[in-house]
């Protein structure tokens, strides 16, 4: 054990690791985005991508966020390697239907968005639209048990992320004209 007076985490670091990570088990900030798009284009018509995207990268700027998306991908990974142990290890190199534990680690990023966050999870991870798709296929090597759920969790947390802001700038705007008046 390390000695506690000695350890210092490196912050930027951690951000780093989460963005390298999720690049080499093949998401980008803009497939992502996408997903955000996909839940909020109904209800905000001039969204763009690149509104999407930023608020992608303000959920993965939390630590809490880059937490989970570092413990996830350590997760499949091993289980890649079958380096976990028994039945742990087939539970999640098949992405067992009654293991959970991908989906309470996705709601440790969702539960800092609210309850539009829980919703939007919901929808992507039944639906399994865009990049989320292509991370559920079973091609026998890659493993991303926890990575689909984790990458659905940030999507629904900039999803939530825009809806509470978005209600903002309409509020802040009803106010200023109502202090014209």
């Amino acid at each position: 054990m390390s000695n506690p007076a000695n350890y210092r985490l490196n912050s930027k670091e951690v951000a780093q690791a989460t963005m390298d990570w999720l690049g080499k088990r093949g998401v980008a900030k803009e497939q992502i985005g996408q997903l955000v798009m996909l839940l909020q284009k109904d209800y905000f018509k001039d969204l763009t991508l690149d509104e999407c995207v930023t608020n992608v990268e303000a959920v993965l700027s939390k630590r809490e966020v880059q937490n989970a998306v570092l413990t996830g991908i350590q997760l499949d990974m091993l289980a890649e390697q079958g380096q976990l142990l028994p039945p742990l290890q087939n539970m999640i190199w098949h992405d067992e239907g009654l293991y959970g534990c991908d989906e309470v680690l996705a709601l440790s990023i969702v539960n800092v968005y609210g309850s539009i966050g829980l919703t939007n999870f919901g929808y992507v991870d039944k639906f399994k639209p865009g990049v989320l798709k292509k991370l559920n296929e079973k091609n026998g090597k890659d493993v991303h048990t926890f990575l689909d759920d984790i990458v659905g969790a940030i999507a629904a947390s900039a999803a939530s992320r825009i809806a509470h802001r978005k209600q903002a700038e309409r509020e802040a705007v009803e106010e200023a004209l109502g202090d014209q008046t």
